[in-house]
């Protein structure tokens, strides 16, 4: 017996609550495991988060600043790049802030010059997460925080954006399909336990689900709304701006906007007449466009091109090829496929981090990402194509939507797979010619996980009971759950994280 709507929904949203508080948790955990600095640029972000800290605007990609070097240079682990049979000792030598301060001054000197000296690639990304990152490093400060704390305050952002992802997927699933509690509770569900590494780092990557799932639903809202309103499309603009101004790969997602465009225009109800269109859609456009557009006209002023990249390409030795070479690139094999695909899904699960210098990651968990992530999106995308699915047409279009936005940053990954000649660059390089950082989709990672839990719910909706739809969830949940345990437990007994800061007095 169902009990009466408003007390489902209360225990409902309790549940999302405790999600949200899994999510966080989760994160902290994990984000206070890990020492720094880690093998996705965690350095050049940490510097870029200090220079906005102290409201210096990047014009150029310019060397490390003298205290970011210091930072890492003190803080710094081997743990990610080195095994411990690499050192004399076989064993990691001591942090350098649990020396004396003679051997400390000597360890540190040389490591923090030589940072110094080095360009930060990084410095033409977009300022969204850097000016928000740099106001919450400040209030670290204003708080007393020194040394590796501030660090690891400005990594606990995360924890924020972390638990706020789940609720945004609720919202989402909630949104789409209204009468369907367990997509209402397994969207959130995956979002809470997804293993991605770069919620454990510092770098924009965490804020790109974040502000693309508060996009996607004000783009459905906008699919919903007879007539839409004009604040609706304003917020919409705008959260689509945001997501350009995390990171730069996200600026191909306004694809998005037009697809959404096209099935709001393409059927307008008596309600909602053409011209009564015209006004929001026109504000969504200028909402999104006018931010991106002054961020381009200040990269094109500083940098000299409108995405700041340039610089980027030229220090990491990449040169473009001409278009007719691109079809000889291996990713149009079968083997290039088996190469580039499983790896990207892989690593959109659980992340790039390598640990005593091996991927931080196991066969069996990587198989199952990419098998079922494969499986999810073609069985998504079979569901959407039959009519005889009991999909309203409102749903069909924001599956369609999340789909779109999967797909567009995937073939973004394979153009640019292709559009380059690496050099000597370690990765992509001339040996592995692929963009496989899966962190570069998360900015989707709200409508894949729809298209996940639709799919999964879609093939098992002849069975005529829940439970057995639960247990199964259930059990896929706690598959990722443990592998993402047993792959980071390691890190807890590193002596360079979190919980080994109270070993001796640092600076």
């Amino acid at each position: 017996m169902k009990g009466p709507p408003g007390l489902a929904m209360r225990h409902e949203r309790k549940l999302i609550l405790l999600f949200c508080a899994i999510a966080a948790v989760r994160v902290f955990l994990f984000s206070a495991s890990f020492p720094f600095f880690n093998n996705v640029d965690e350095q050049a972000h940490v510097d870029l988060v200090m220079k906005y800290a102290r409201g210096e605007l990047p014009r150029d990609l310019g060397h490390y600043s003298s205290e970011a070097a210091y930072y890492i240079s003190m803080y710094g682990t081997p743990e990610f790049f080195m095994a411990p049979q690499q050192f004399p000792t076989n064993d990691f030598p001591p942090p350098i802030w649990t020396l004396p301060a003679d051997e400390r001054y000597r360890a540190l000197e040389p490591t923090k010059a030589w940072w110094e000296s080095n360009e930060n690639h990084e410095s033409g990304e977009p300022p969204l997460y850097y000016t928000i990152g740099g106001s919450w490093l400040n209030l670290g400060r204003v708080c007393g925080m020194t040394g590796a704390w501030l660090l690891y305050w400005v990594r606990f952002l995360n924890v924020f954006a972390a638990g706020t992802l789940v609720w945004i997927g609720f919202m989402a699933a909630k949104l789409v399909f209204p009468d369907r509690q367990f997509m209402h509770l397994s969207v959130p569900l995956l979002l809470a336990v997804w293993p991605q590494t770069t919620f454990y780092s510092i770098q924009s990557d965490p804020l790109s689900p974040l502000c693309f799932g508060i996009a996607y639903i004000g783009l459905v809202k906008l699919l919903k709304a007879e007539p839409p309103s004009l604040p609706l499309a304003i917020g919409t603009g705008l959260a689509f701006a945001a997501t350009c101004l995390v990171k730069t790969t996200n600026v191909a997602l306004l694809l998005v906007v037009g697809i959404g465009l096209i099935f709001t225009i393409r059927n307008p109800s008596e309600k909602t007449a053409l011209r009564h269109l015209l006004l929001p859609l026109a504000a969504l456009i200028i909402s999104a466009a006018a931010p991106i557009a002054v961020w381009f006209a200040w990269n094109f002023h500083t940098f000299g091109d409108l995405t700041a990249t340039g610089s980027k390409i030229e220090f990491l030795g990449w040169t473009r090829k001409p278009i007719s070479d691109w079809w000889r690139h291996p990713i149009f094999t079968v083997s290039g496929v088996k190469e580039f695909w499983p790896e990207l899904m892989a690593s959109f699960w659980r992340g790039e981090f390598i640990w005593h210098g091996k991927r931080l990651a196991s066969q069996t968990g990587d198989a199952f990402y990419w098998i079922s992530s494969t499986l999810a999106t073609v069985v998504a995308v079979i569901s959407l194509c039959l009519r005889s699915t009991k999909l309203t047409g409102f749903q069909r279009e924001s599956l369609w939507l999340a789909f779109s936005s999967f797909a567009i940053l995937v073939f973004l990954l394979a153009s640019l797979s292709v559009a380059f000649n690496f050099g000597l660059c370690p990765y992509p390089s001339r040996e592995h010619p692929y963009f496989t950082s899966g962190r570069l989709l998360s900015a989707a990672a709200v409508p894949f996980f729809l298209l996940y839990a639709e799919a999964f719910d879609w093939i098992l909706s002849r069975i005529p009971r829940e439970w057995p739809k639960i247990i199964l969830f259930g059990a896929l949940v706690l598959f990722i759950l443990v592998s993402q345990g047993v792959l980071n437990w390691p890190a807890f007994s590193s002596p360079y994280n979190w919980f080994h800061l109270n070993q001796a007095a640092h600076q």
